[in-house]
Parts: structure tokens; C-alpha cells; sequence
């Protein structure tokens, strides 16, 4: 169970709906969300990054000929979250954004 614990009236409890919100990636120079992994592998080849195939299947690799870093997505869309996304902002500085949905 994921939130955050709260202190109030003597008695801690959980507040769940603290985390609760979805989190969405943002293309900034677009504005627009990133709702695919087609969209998302059409954003990074433009900026250089490359489809690695050598990795697990289960995988999507992508990487930069310039650089030592790896992006590393699970192939199943819906289990793309936000440690995912941060990974990709992290890369791809001023680039892409992460915020609640």
C-alpha cells in the first residue's frame, strides 16, 4: 500500500490519494502526451536515440550512439510509469516533463 503517513489529532493514518494520481509524460516543445510507444520511439529518434535490440525481449531498449546511456521500457504500454518517465526526463533534459494526469 503506497501514500503518505499523517500525524494529526495524536493518531497517525495513511493518506493514499497522495499518490493515487497517474502521472503522464509531456513532449514540451509540443505540448502534447505522450500516449504510445510509437509516439514516444518517433520523439527519441529524432533527438538521437536509437532502437537497441540485443536486450531482453520483454524490453524496449533505446540508446545514443554519443553517450553511454541506456532508456530501458517495459513492452507492455500500460506498465510504462513514472519511474520510467524520469528516466526519460533525466536523459532528455528540457525536453520532456512529467506531471499529474
Amino acid at each position: 500500500m503506497s501514500g503518505v503517513w499523517v500525524f494529526k489529532n495524536g493518531v497517525y493514518h495513511l493518506e493514499a490519494e497522495a499518490f493515487a494520481r497517474r502521472k503522464v509524460l509531456v513532449h514540451l516543445p509540443t505540448g502534447q502526451v505522450v500516449s504510445s510507444y510509437s509516439s514516444l520511439e518517433q520523439i527519441l529518434s529524432e533527438l538521437g536515440w536509437e532502437r537497441y535490440y540485443g536486450g531482453d525481449p520483454d524490453r524496449f531498449q533505446f540508446h545514443k550512439q554519443s553517450s553511454i546511456d541506456l532508456i530501458t521500457l517495459p513492452r507492455d504500454f500500460a506498465r510504462f510509469n513514472s519511474i520510467h518517465m524520469y528516466d526519460i526526463v533525466i536523459k532528455n533534459p528540457n525536453i520532456f516533463h512529467v506531471r499529474d494526469q
